[in-house]
């Protein structure tokens, strides 16, 4: 048996597992293509064909049309520029409640803040990590607008049985798509079953043209108040011919071309893109399978897992250790691991002071919901004791790295003896 790298011993990883890059001549040549036509953003702010972008971001929303098979497509700055816009669209109100989970970047539980609503966090399932459908419906008030559903980690939520629940108490669906880009459930996008759609054209993500996002739709309605929100939209709302101006103040959520262009390169090879990293979430899952104590991803059935993170459970009972002791030997034989994904966002000083905008607590002045510690138990315990997480869409993994990974995770297993005598190096939370 070799010695462990956190005991003294050789790290089995001796070669850094380098950044995957996407980009290649052909994203050059499309930033170099806008660069020489000289126009570098092609909107206006007021009413014209500018109100809606130049030429790269046209074709961009076009093609994403085409490809996610949607009615519409409304190109932003960010996913979280897209996200406001989405809740500003729906026509939250102060005092609104929208449905959120508690695990999932801040962006998605913030947006609701910025129209004076009222986040309600519900706990996650503890199989795929989103939002579980049966606290959703119990959660629902004469309050509550909408519900935000994160494809988490790759994988879908419960879209087509949230599309019911919300279609039954005639509410909003939203996704928040920015890990799941062509993940599926019942052959449908992800992204797709909502009323709205959020897709993230992140660095971190499969899809990179640095930042960038697109929101999809099949409503005429909510497309135009999409439009408007991100341009400016006070200025042009008589001319798109939108009545109802709630929340039709616009702001600047307006792509680049250069952004645009790249992205349409990105798209033509998103499924290349995607096939890489899904091959290897399914290889690490296959290499470690017979590994007892850990519970690799769940596939939900009629769904499909895109492996933005693969992200699996430890079962301490059966290790003997902590998850975390476990993660800092698979860190020092070089793997880079990550404990847990972010806190539960319900632990942010935002929430726990009820304090976002203005010096009087707004929107929270508003409701008596309160935010607690350990508020959901599903999240608390995942994240605090069981969850791991690799990132396949961030590196550069062939089959040579691949088997190191997956023999890093047999090597740490096969010291567990040793690693049980090192009260010292156990952290508990």
């Amino acid at each position: 048996m070799k010695k462990l790298a956190i005991l003294g011993g050789t790290p089995l990883i001796q070669d850094t597992i380098k950044p995957f890059i996407s980009l290649n001549d052909d994203d050059i040549a499309a930033a170099t293509r806008v660069i020489q036509s000289g126009c570098l953003s092609g909107y206006l702010g007021s009413p014209s064909d500018k109100f809606y972008g130049g030429i790269e971001v046209k074709n961009l929303e076009k093609t994403w049309c085409e490809r996610f098979q949607v009615e519409h497509s409304v190109s932003v700055n960010s996913a979280t520029s897209g996200l406001i816009a989405a809740m500003g669209a729906i026509g939250i109100s102060p005092g609104d409640e929208v449905i959120v989970p508690p695990y999932t970047m801040s962006a998605t539980v913030i947006a609701p803040l910025f129209y004076g609503a009222i986040p309600v966090f519900v706990d996650i399932e503890d199989e795929h990590f989103c939002i579980d459908p049966v606290l959703v419906e119990q959660a629902i008030t004469a309050k509550t607008k909408a519900i935000m559903a994160v494809n988490l980690f790759g994988h879908p939520a419960e879209l087509a049985v949230l599309r019911k629940i919300a279609d039954k108490h005639g509410i909003y669906l939203i996704e928040d798509n920015a890990q799941a880009i062509l993940a599926e459930e019942n052959n449908k996008f992800s992204g797709t079953i909502g009323h709205i759609g959020v897709f993230s054209l992140n660095v971190h993500k499969h899809l990179n043209v640095g930042e960038g996002g697109i929101v999809v739709t099949n409503d005429d309605d909510l497309a135009k108040k999409l439009q408007l929100i991100r341009n400016h939209g006070e200025n042009a709302s008589e001319w798109i011919g939108v009545q109802d101006l709630t929340n039709i103040i616009g702001y600047n959520f307006r792509l680049s071309e250069i952004h645009a262009a790249i992205a349409q390169v990105q798209l033509s090879k998103l499924d290349d893109l995607t096939q890489r990293v899904m091959e290897m979430g399914e290889g690490l899952s296959e290499g470690i399978k017979d590994l007892p104590g850990i519970k690799t991803p769940s596939i939900r059935e009629n769904c499909s897992h895109v492996y933005f993170m693969w992200s699996c459970r430890f079962d301490r009972d059966v290790m003997g250790i902590s998850r975390d002791l476990f993660c800092k030997a698979l860190l020092a034989e070089g793997l880079p691991i990550a404990q847990g994904y972010v806190k539960p966002l319900y632990r942010l000083p935002t929430f726990q002071k009820r304090m976002a905008i203005g010096k009087n607590g707004f929107p929270f002045s508003l409701s008596d919901r309160t935010y607690k510690d350990n508020q959901c138990d599903v999240v608390e315990r995942l994240h605090f004791k069981e969850l791991f997480q690799f990132q396949p869409v961030s590196w550069d993994v062939n089959k040579h790295v691949l088997n190191n990974i997956i023999n890093t995770f047999y090597k740490v297993y096969e010291a567990l003896p040793e690693l049980k005598k090192s009260t010292e190096l156990e952290y508990e939370h």
